[in-house]
């Protein structure tokens, strides 16, 4: 294991903060695995993940099972860790520009097509390598303008020539699901499977731009745009964001749990030698399109019927919503049929709030389809 500091420019005087990456393998194969925990830095349990992979991926390196490289950056965010306001932590937003640490990186498809133009031929493998040389290229000429922007161009730099990326998150009160694009939807069945997710969601664009889709959606994009001209392959990067249940759901079991399926994942997939176990049945994938957010049109105290993992039938309840001021309830009945897979741990509600979804099988949906 070979770990690296990277140090985050100084938001204010007398302040800096820093990011650990751990290098695992041989680094002689040419392949490439990245996972990263905690990019919103109040979800506790991917980082809890990360310290059992640790162990196992050591071990892994010294047995000789690591021919090419896997990158672990076991806390993702020490900017977000850091702002607790008040007793209560504050993960998921830079307090200095309100932007959502998981969406705004970079899209570089606009960027990369007149940068490729005469440098790609009829080689995939290496039309592969010129465009992660393009890509780290066109990372290390951003400029950050905050300390945020200059975590992000790190992480993204770090996994931009990787053929995996893992993005390891939790929600409010979840079951285990898993977010990727819809071109990569097969690919990543295994991993699902492995991790025993009851929701694999897919898009081909899931709007502002989160880790994942940054980095795996340019491959689909340009093998489109050069199709007919020069070969591009559109899973050189797979990638998928990982949610690992609820915030609240941080014990040793579950960590052990999740990390032996992370790696039977990366055996399945070639990046750790070994058989894998036979892959699971896994859930039957959804369009994030199809996602029924269940919103409240009224404020109140959120009275639940249903809990992440029940199968909703449209026209059931889901919840209800109580009115302190006036006694009235609203009740909030699905549109969708599906598995509920998430919903908000807060109890009470303001108008406009979303407090549950639904994986609908039924694409309905457009624009921006994540959550906040």
């Amino acid at each position: 294991m070979r770990p690296v500091i990277h140090d985050l420019p100084a938001a204010s005087a007398g302040t800096q903060r820093h990011v650990r990456s751990l290098h695992f393998g041989a680094g002689t194969s040419g392949r490439k695995a990245y996972l990263q925990a905690a990019l919103h830095a109040d979800e506790v349990p991917p980082m809890l993940v990360a310290q059992c992979l640790i162990e196992r991926l050591a071990a892994l390196e010294a047995a000789g099972a690591i021919a090419g490289e896997i990158i672990l950056v076991p806390m993702a965010n020490p900017i977000g860790l850091s702002q607790d306001v008040q007793g209560s932590a504050f993960g998921r937003f830079d307090l200095g520009t309100g932007v959502n640490f998981n969406r705004q990186f970079r899209h570089l498809t606009p960027a990369l097509i007149p940068a490729l133009e005469g440098r790609l031929g009829p080689d995939m493998a290496a039309n592969t390598r010129t465009i992660r040389a393009a890509c780290r290229s066109l990372l290390a000429a951003w400029q950050p303008t905050s300390e945020a922007e200059a975590l992000k161009q790190l992480l993204q730099t770090l996994a931009a020539d990787a053929d995996l990326v893992l993005d390891l998150h939790c929600d409010n009160q979840a079951v285990m699901h898993v977010y990727t694009g819809t071109p990569q939807v097969q690919a990543l069945r295994p991993l699902a499977g492995y991790l025993g997710a009851q929701a694999l969601l897919y898009s081909e664009v899931s709007g502002d731009d989160p880790f994942d889709e940054t980095l795996s959606r340019l491959w689909w994009e340009l093998a489109s745009h050069f199709e007919g001209r020069f070969p591009v392959d559109p899973h050189g990067c797979l990638a998928a964001t990982v949610e690992l249940r609820g915030e609240t759901e941080v014990s040793q079991p579950l960590a052990e749990r999740d990390a032996d399926a992370l790696i039977a994942a990366l055996q399945h997939l070639g990046h750790v030698a070994g058989s894998p176990p036979p892959v699971p049945a896994g859930c039957q994938p959804t369009p994030l399109e199809g996602v029924e957010p269940v919103t409240a049109p009224v404020s109140g105290i959120v009275v639940f019927a249903k809990s992440p993992g029940d199968w909703v039938e449209a026209g059931e309840l889901v919840a209800e919503i109580v009115c302190p001021l006036t006694d009235v309830r609203t009740p909030l009945h699905a549109l969708a049929t599906g598995r509920c897979f998430a919903r908000s741990a807060r109890r009470f509600a303001t108008r406009g709030m979303r407090l549950a979804k639904i994986a609908g099988a039924v694409a309905y949906r457009s624009g921006k389809l994540l959550s906040p």
